[in-house]
């Protein structure tokens, strides 16, 4: 009776778990409410917020721009199924010793062990709320404690906020941004793919997150894809891309704010995960290469790197110099690749490869180091990319100031208080 019971469930199980990722995808996680009127009732001083009854008109080339640099860590980690201890050390993914980054995203794979229970059922926030506490305690134990270094702009703290962390089975995103930053986040939003098992059910597929901070789009593709080492297997992890490319969309926004509505619309894209991609050699010579450290030869075999080079699935997107040691796959626990002793009958072998990869798409991102962690606990091991960033500021022009302090402004706020002027003094000449 149980057995035909499970029968039934089956596939109520399966068609639930697929309206929930189609409709619920765009719920998230985070340390302040993504409205916009609410954030702007915080922070009166934003440059780059125009009034609510403002048209288009008014405002065409009336204002003028300007660049600002910041520094983006980036991260991802397969970590395996495995839940972090209390007060487990994330110092060796976040690199708060450095000088600190302005965002910092971390991408998760694995975060609950892949067994049907975990990918027909409900997503276990309990974990990804375990990571992001160790995040919020790591990240925010480096910033000073003092009043005066404590501030950034105006006075306001610069402990780090998360403003996304979204979970989908085993792929968790979470961004985190300095907290003087935060007001000048608009519209963060996010889209869930499944690739996995039915191709829609998440235990393989991507969570993507964008926001715009000031004028500047940004779009973070957290992926976990295909794994094997067959020649269909890669075939699959490029069909996977497409994908996630093509299905993942985000809302348009207003018409005044004509938002990105797809992954490579936004001004700055950065693809991160366990991508799953291998090395294109017997596994004795790759074994060989490994063990001499030859990373060149290795590389020019490395189905990721190819699949750039040809531009097909790839084109346009760019990778830094990986000269570190392959990721994956390790004994936990060890330094010893999977392999390296004797094998069980029931192991499969695993050859060693540079699984974890962190690349971007376009203009305005330079990356400063590409480097991987050494923390143990999973098979595999964590890859860490540090950037910076060119984010565009809109400031308005002496026009728009004095639209904002003529009588036809105040015609046109009928029904509002009477603007004082030290309200605007944050406009910028």
């Amino acid at each position: 009776m149980l057995g035909s019971y499970k029968e039934v469930m089956w596939p109520r199980l399966v068609a639930n778990k697929i309206l929930r990722k189609s409709v619920g995808s765009n719920n998230f996680v985070a340390d302040f409410p993504p409205d916009a009127d609410e954030l702007l009732l915080e922070a009166p001083g934003l440059v780059d917020e125009q009034p609510s009854f403002d048209s288009k008109s008014i405002f065409v080339n009336q204002h003028k721009t300007t660049n600002l640099n910041y520094k983006v860590h980036v991260s991802t980690w397969n970590v395996g199924g495995i839940v972090p201890e209390d007060g487990f050390d994330m110092e060796d993914l976040l690199e708060t010793h450095k000088t600190p980054c302005d965002i910092y995203v971390l991408g998760f794979q694995e975060v609950v062990p892949l067994r049907a229970s975990n990918v027909l059922g409900s997503d276990n926030n309990k974990v990804s709320a375990k990571w992001n506490s160790l995040i919020r305690e790591t990240l925010n134990k480096s910033v000073a404690t003092s009043d005066d270094r404590n501030k950034g702009i105006n006075g306001v703290s610069q402990d780090f906020k998360c403003i996304i962390s979204k979970q989908m089975v085993g792929i968790l995103i979470t961004v985190w941004v300095r907290g003087d930053l935060r007001p000048y986040i608009r519209d963060p939003s996010v889209s869930c793919v499944g690739c996995g098992v039915m191709g829609c059910l998440g235990n393989k597929g991507s969570v993507s997150v964008r926001f715009r901070l000031h004028e500047t789009s940004f779009c973070f593709v957290c992926n976990h894809l295909a794994s094997g080492g067959r020649d269909r297997d890669g075939r699959q992890r490029n069909s996977d891309v497409i994908e996630i490319l093509s299905r993942s969309t985000f809302p348009r926004g207003t018409y005044l704010e004509d938002l990105p509505k797809k992954i490579l619309d936004h001004d700055r894209v950065i693809f991160l995960g366990d991508l799953n991609y291998r090395i294109s050699l017997p596994e004795e010579k790759t074994r060989l290469l490994v063990e001499r450290k030859e990373w060149k030869t290795l590389l020019e075999n490395d189905q990721l790197s190819m699949e750039i080079m040809n531009g097909q699935i790839f084109r346009g997107w760019q990778e830094g110099n990986v000269t570190f040691a392959p990721t994956y796959k390790y004994i936990p626990n060890s330094d010893l690749y999977y392999g390296c002793i004797a094998y069980k009958k029931d192991e499969k072998k695993r050859a060693p490869a540079w699984c974890d990869r962190i690349i971007w798409y376009g203009n305005g991102l330079k990356q400063h180091e590409y480097t991987r962690g050494e923390v143990k606990i999973s098979d595999h091991r964590p890859v860490k990319a540090i950037f910076t960033t060119e984010v565009k500021v809109l400031r308005y022009s002496n026009k728009i100031r004095d639209l904002f302090f003529s009588e036809r402004f105040e015609d046109r706020i009928d029904g509002y208080d009477q603007i004082d002027s030290k309200d605007y003094s944050w406009i910028s000449t």
